[in-house]
């Protein structure tokens, strides 16, 4: 974690070589163009999980049997805390130069259409994607890694490239991702809560979870509602929302409704410091159950 939060993503390494997510996503969209056809798609989703997902775990186990060095650079590649608050932080950057500007830089980390969006629309989705991938960035990979190791590391991430990749409900992925889609699901059960109780406990605001929870379980995803409605909340913000998708104007009720609805660059900065305040009481809680273990 420290090493990650320290260096990033070196541009100078990854411009030589692939990062393992793009790797990841090689294979996954090798699977999705040889399997995804034909009939029993659900079928060859799930055949295509399994043998991703055992790639991950022989790769992980033979990785560390290098020994713990080569864990912790693997475990500090694929976290990525200062990559998700370089990413947010240039949208709040863009929002202070112009609205443009602000549109095109939360483009790279939403997938919602951004050509329309108002200041306080790209605002939400910047806050949005920060506790989103706060869960599935950071959160997950080390708990993952806590309890398995480098192979469980792998194993999540391999499992949340798929999910990004394929596990939607379109007309060509809505069978063949359905395994990738309950299999990242149940992965991140635990850690989309954990991020959920971290953010809340470092904002002094643990008396609201009852209210995340009953509106993390209206969510449209089973996961992602937990930081967000948590983070709307140490904000003190309205996000979700009407978005529009594919030209699909799409109406979602707003999470911590009661929240400011007129947000901008100032509500944005304020979520990349809860960023680093829940990422510290992450790296205290890692490290005295390591020493507890």
């Amino acid at each position: 974690m420290l090493l990650d939060a320290a260096l990033g993503e070196p541009r100078w390494l990854w411009d030589r070589v692939p990062h393992p997510a793009v790797l990841m996503g090689r294979a996954v969209g090798w699977c999705d163009r040889v399997l995804n056809r034909g009939t029993a798609r659900r079928a060859r989703g799930v055949a295509a999980m399994l043998g991703l997902g055992l790639l991950a775990l022989g790769l992980g186990w033979g990785l560390a049997q290098l020994g713990p060095t080569a864990e912790v650079i693997g475990a500090a590649i694929l976290l990525a805390q200062r990559s998700l608050v370089d990413h947010v932080a240039a949208v709040a950057q863009g929002l202070r130069v112009s609205l443009e500007d602000g549109r095109h830089a939360v483009a790279q980390i939403v997938g919602r259409d951004t050509g329309a969006m108002t200041r306080s629309d790209v605002a939400r989705g910047a806050i949005e994607s920060a506790a989103e991938n706060l869960s599935d960035g950071v959160i997950a990979p080390a708990f993952w890694f806590l309890v398995g190791g480098l192979p469980g590391l792998l194993l999540y991430k391999i499992t949340n490239t798929a999910d990004s990749m394929i596990g939607y409900r379109t007309p060509r992925h809505e069978a063949f991702g359905w395994a990738a889609a309950r299999f990242d699901d149940l992965l991140n059960l635990v850690p989309a809560r954990g991020t959920a109780g971290l953010i809340l406990a470092t904002h002094g605001l643990w008396r609201r979870w009852e209210q995340v929870a009953r509106e993390a379980r209206q969510h449209r995803s089973p996961n992602a509602g937990w930081p967000e409605a948590a983070m709307a909340r140490a904000l003190g913000v309205a996000l979700s929302g009407p978005r529009s998708y594919h030209g699909e104007r799409r109406v979602f009720p707003y999470v911590n409704a009661e929240g400011r609805r007129d947000i901008g660059a100032v509500e944005i900065e304020a979520a990349c410091r809860a960023l680093w305040r829940t990422w510290g009481a992450a790296l205290v809680l890692v490290t005295v159950l390591a020493l507890l273990l």
